[in-house]
């Protein structure tokens, strides 16, 4: 496994666009294509990166805007992060994992030559599936704590069980403890 490389399973004719498409050309690329991302590059030299997810964010937080308006550069993160083709696909893997990220940009000798994404890394080697979803469950738990932490600094619950009286009604938090509106009029 350690022989496999980045080169060896790599999209060798990656869907590229200049950084000055508009955002509804790039999504109407991304479908005719059947893809979730675009890379942006001008004469083999990468200069941008954008996926289905910012143009969906784009609509939502630039809806006023003519999405016909917005180039792809505009939406696309600063700084990116590529992989080497002579890198072993495990490096790939890990790279991908730690930055949280689907897909790698391929450069050779800074221009680019490929894109490289779990999916290749999954269909070629699906030992690293539970590794990947060891990572996603991991997320979920954080996901899972902060929504716990909110929830600690609530006024109110819909409904639950009184700390003072034990009867189940609309709770609100008073002194740390959730209590039913009758418990918190007695106090």
């Amino acid at each position: 496994m350690e022989n496999i490389l980045v080169s060896d399973i790599m999209t060798r004719d990656p869907v590229i666009t200049k950084p000055e498409t508009n955002l509804l050309d790039c999504a109407r690329l991304m479908v005719k294509k059947r893809v979730g991302s675009l890379l942006l590059a001008t004469n083999k030299k990468l200069v941008g990166f954008i996926s289905n997810e910012d143009i969906l964010w784009a609509l939502v937080k630039k809806s006023k805007e003519d999405l016909s308006k917005i180039k792809a550069i505009d939406i696309s993160p600063r700084k990116i992060a590529t992989i080497k083709p002579s890198v072993p696909i495990k490096l790939a893997f890990d790279k991908m994992k730690n930055f949280k990220f689907e897909r790698l940009p391929v450069i050779h000798e800074g221009e680019l030559i490929g894109i490289i994404t779990i999916k290749d890394i999954l269909s070629f080697s699906p030992e690293f599936y539970p590794e990947l979803e060891k990572a996603r469950e991991i997320r979920e738990e954080a996901k899972k704590l902060k929504r716990v932490e909110k929830a600690k600094h609530r006024d109110f619950m819909h409904d639950g069980i009184c700390e003072e009286c034990g009867n189940r009604d609309i709770l609100s938090r008073f002194n740390g403890m959730l209590i039913c509106e009758s418990c918190k009029n007695m106090r």
